[in-house]
């Protein structure tokens, strides 16, 4: 399991038109997942996400974590997050979990978040065509993939 987070200062999906999810400070989390995924995982990348200290304290020094600011967050699935580009100039996404696995994982890793960061948490629509607007703050933009822990 793969996710890019983008510390924002606002940042929206909207899908067919209508806005679907709108948050101002906060994380903006693109997840993607690969077939072997699973909770632990979810587990181990969620408390990670929650608790990064990537906010400014009041020095300026990036030591608070979306829950210390009360930040808000978007979840947005993303399966390109795990695509190929060893051959060609066309990626591949075969390590991407198809829809049967990819959806339960998705939603169980919503769900852990919302109870990591105690409140409720935003997200696109699983499979959509999404229109992603955010003003990334810093930039701080870290990608953290589960499968490399060490």
């Amino acid at each position: 399991m793969k996710i890019v987070i983008q510390r924002v200062t606002k940042a929206s999906v909207t899908i067919e038109g209508e806005k679907v999810a709108n948050i101002k400070t906060g994380l903006l989390i693109l997840l993607g997942i690969v077939n072997e995924d699973s909770q632990d995982d979810i587990k181990w990348l969620t408390n990670k996400a929650v608790n990064l200290r990537i906010f400014g304290d009041e020095n300026g020094v990036m030591n608070k974590s979306v829950k210390d600011v009360e930040g808000d967050i978007i979840v947005v699935s993303q399966f390109t997050l795990h695509a190929s580009t060893k051959k060609g100039n066309r990626p591949s996404y075969i390590k991407a979990a198809k829809p049967d696995v990819a959806i339960p994982l998705y939603e169980s890793f919503v769900k852990q978040i919302e109870v990591d960061l105690g409140k409720k948490v935003q997200t696109g629509q699983f499979g959509a065509d999404m229109k992603v607007e955010l003003l990334n703050d810093g930039p701080v933009t870290i990608i953290i993939d589960s499968k490399n822990r060490e």
